[in-house]
């Protein structure tokens, strides 16, 4: 009984040791953060944020919002920005971009203040055709070549098959 008291208080001395030697270097990030903001080629806009003193992702709740304006004078925003499920520090605006030139600036509150500008196109991105329509169309060579494989191989095919019964007869 003795020994696991002892060995109880050792594992809760270790525990308490590790958790306050482990809480500065969690708390080591602060200060300003870094925001790059790019397109996705479509409407959204995605932004990364990491601290600027040493280039690791910030963990930390973001709360952002971006503005917009569009070169013929139009206005979007302010836009909330969300997580991004594809990463820890990756957000992306709450709605998407309408079609054209847009000039986007991201502001954050939290965990720093930050903003950042970029130059942005959205648009339409043309869904990809068919691959198994594009191959022969109007490329005759294409199809020679396909049916010169073709014959081969049904010629190859037969040989083996003869051999195989000319076999069996001896």
């Amino acid at each position: 009984m003795k020994m696991t008291l002892r060995y109880a208080a050792t594992t809760v001395l270790f525990a308490g040791l590790v958790l306050l030697l482990g809480a500065p270097a969690a708390s080591a990030h602060g200060g300003p953060i870094k925001l790059e903001v790019i397109g996705d080629g479509s409407h959204d806009i995605n932004v990364l944020v990491t601290w600027k003193k040493d280039g690791d992702p910030v963990s930390d709740l973001v709360e952002a919002t971006l503005v917009a304006t569009s070169t013929d004078g139009r206005s979007f925003g302010p836009v909330r920005l969300n997580s991004a499920p594809e990463g820890q520090n990756l957000y992306h605006s709450a709605q998407p971009l309408p079609s054209g030139q847009w000039r986007v600036t991201v502001t954050t509150t939290k965990p720093a203040r930050a903003q950042a500008t970029a130059n942005v196109t959205a648009r339409d991105i043309a869904a990809p055709k068919k691959a198994a329509a594009l191959p022969d169309r109007g490329n005759p060579i294409g199809m020679a070549l396909k049916i010169g494989v073709s014959a081969v191989v049904a010629a190859i095919g037969v040989a083996a098959w003869r051999r195989l019964v000319h076999r069996k007869r001896l």
